[in-house]
């Protein structure tokens, strides 16, 4: 029988390391992969769903921020639950809520029910992905080992988002976008029984507290205010169907922080955002997150809509940026030590923003070799500059029971900023477009039966009209997420004011968490 000491350190009786671990990595990898190619394959399947479901552009941004949002919002909470509950159960659940969650959104009938199960796979999400991590801490004892899984499970992170766009890319082809939902189904439940045998339990000791008054109110700011930006793109800025809900979200939030520093068990402990350097890091996160997720929803339609390129082939068009991240981690995580953070973050921050901007100059017939892929290779090596130089600085003088929080602030920045950039670049973007088309006396978006009857009554410019009134709106877009990005150089540059000489090694081997 194993004692907690033995379940806490992922030993056998013996002290020996667990002999099923390589297969506990292999499990939580499957788990891994799935998480993250979530995030990734639903925006080549929108196009095709936007049409079967009838949602319209102002509602696009759903699709990514209602799981972005319950995702970051539940994350903390995941984290703690997993801590108390038990890491393999939590595990287990969410493995089971995720296959369920993803089995609705591919029999969605409505664009309400596609919202909801995608809400409903971000808060399974926030219970797997931090017991996922915790579970490869406990498992593997030896240094060593252990850094060799967290290289498994950071590559999984890094080619994931890659293999989602591709793999989105032929489901929705040659199948149907409800695959893009249902793949995880089989993935979920392959994990789940494999899990039950070769992946031991682990737990912290005590009574849990849970903050759930916490994560209720910062998720249902956050979801108010994006809606109020949502309500915005159909009835403008100061509309009272818009501003009400952003000012109540807004109270919310600032409730939640006063919430924060009154109980003794804190989702967010606030001593984490009142050091300067982590602060700056959190910052910044949210601002690149802000500036870059909504690329991903408008070039999707850009390379589909407008162009007329296969799922696959818009799939495939997103890989150089892909590829230009990981090796651009991968170069940077040997600069980190020489160089230090803040000179790489903010170069990273700054050549984001110039690519981001770059392509906001693309027409309606812009080649991609020429002017798109130019300007996404050079955004891809600035992101991967700045991602390491943020998770070694998200984690600078963080104390040891703090460490766990530290990370998951991170990726909850990360998403959040995501949210709103996204519905904020959708509302900027749906404003600019029907801008464009009223100045051009075209009094709504076309749509394809609209394009095939202006060509056989031979109004082309009225089609082409429309591809470049939908351009300049993602253009628009792109110009507000390059002043996020420039504003998250000047953040890092101004507010992390550390070197290569104050990075710990506990620090730099964070990264590759």
């Amino acid at each position: 029988m194993t004692t907690d000491a033995d379940e806490l350190m992922g030993t056998t009786p013996s002290g020996a390391p667990d002999p099923r671990r390589w297969f506990a990595l292999v499990v939580i990898a499957i788990a891994q992969l799935m998480v993250v190619l979530d995030a990734s394959i639903i925006n080549i399947a929108l196009p095709h769903a936007a049409v079967t479901l009838h949602i319209e552009p102002k509602n696009y941004q759903w699709a990514i921020t209602a799981y972005t949002l319950t995702f970051g919002g539940f994350l903390l909470l995941g984290g703690r639950i997993g801590d108390y509950l038990g890491r393999k159960r939590a595990f287990l659940i969410g493995l089971l809520g995720f296959a369920v969650a993803s089995l609705l959104g591919g029999l969605s009938t409505t664009q309400g029910m596609l919202f909801g199960a995608r809400a409903l796979q971000g808060v399974f999400g926030a219970l797997l992905a931090p017991a996922a991590l915790s579970l490869i801490s406990v498992t593997f004892t030896d240094s060593k080992e252990r850094a060799k899984a967290f290289g498994v499970y950071g590559a999984l992170s890094g080619v994931g988002a890659a293999i989602g766009l591709i793999a989105g890319g032929i489901l929705t082809q040659y199948f149907s976008w409800r695959w893009c939902m249902f793949v995880n189904t089989p993935m979920a439940l392959i994990a789940f029984f494999l899990a039950i045998p070769n992946v031991r339990e682990s737990k912290v000791a005590g009574h849990p507290k849970y903050d759930v008054p916490g994560a209720l109110t910062a998720t249902i700011g956050m979801v108010l205010i994006v809606f109020g930006v949502s309500q915005a793109a159909a009835n403008s800025w100061g509309s009272t169907s818009a501003w009400p809900y952003m000012v109540i979200g807004a109270a919310l939030l600032a409730f939640f922080f006063l919430l924060e520093s009154k109980v003794k068990s804190p989702l967010l402990p606030l001593r984490l955002i009142t050091d300067r350097v982590r602060a700056g890091s959190y910052i910044t996160q949210l601002l690149v997150g802000m500036g870059i997720f909504g690329m991903f929803l408008f070039m999707t339609f850009y390379f589909q809509n407008i162009h007329g390129f296969s799922a696959v082939k818009s799939g495939l068009c997103f890989l150089p940026f892909s590829l230009g991240i990981i090796f651009s981690a991968g170069l940077t995580s040997q600069l980190l030590p020489k160089v230090g953070p803040r000179p790489l973050a903010t170069i990273g921050c700054l050549m984001a923003s110039g690519g981001l901007l770059y392509l906001s100059t693309i027409q309606y017939d812009s080649g991609y070799v020429t002017h798109v892929m130019p300007a996404m290779i050079v955004m891809s090596l600035g992101l991967g500059m700045t991602f390491v130089s943020l998770a070694s600085t998200a984690l600078f003088n963080v104390q040891p029971q703090d460490t766990g929080a530290a990370s998951a602030v991170l990726t909850t920045t990360q998403q959040v900023g995501g949210s709103f950039g996204t519905a904020i670049q959708n509302t900027i973007a749906v404003t600019a477009t029907t801008s464009f088309l009223t100045a051009y006396g075209i009094a709504h978006h076309m749509s394809k039966s609209d394009v095939t009857t202006a060509v056989q009554n031979h109004e082309h410019w009225a089609v082409v009209t429309s591809a470049q009134a939908y351009v300049h709106g993602y253009d628009t877009a792109f110009k507000f997420g390059a002043l996020m990005l420039l504003i998250g150089a000047v953040t890092f540059f101004a507010l992390v004011n550390v070197d290569r000489h104050h990075l710990g090694q506990h620090d730099t081997v964070a990264v590759g968490h």
